[in-house]
């Protein structure tokens, strides 16, 4: 097999050779204003993400005065919603809280 070829030998090896048929299909492949799709607006769906409303019961000092605390994750772990509250809580101050309940909104 010859090894020295050129890089016009070896496009046609690969490709073919251009002839009439590269040339006759081109104008084929142009694409009119007539021919464009145009699609339909949509309205776009307002994406949801679950959530967990956390309550705890929390306060500044030991057996004082208890206030309620609400927080709204954006998690299905009910783990990682207590976490972001107690976190939340400790922002405001507070020391000493108490999990009451997480439920799904």
């Amino acid at each position: 097999m010859n090894e020295d070829l050129s890089e016009e030998e070896m496009r046609r090896a690969l490709f073919g050779s251009p002839g009439k048929e590269a040339a006759l299909k081109a104008p084929h492949l142009e694409v009119t204003s007539d021919q464009q799709h145009v699609s339909k607006s949509r309205k776009t769906s307002i994406l949801r993400s679950p959530k967990l409303r956390v309550t705890l019961r929390v306060m500044s000092e030991f057996e004082g005065k208890a206030e309620t605390l609400i927080y709204d994750a954006s998690t299905l772990s009910s783990i990682v919603a207590e976490q972001e509250a107690k976190m939340q809580a400790r922002k405001k101050k507070f020391k000493y809280f108490e999990l009451v309940s997480i439920e799904s909104i």
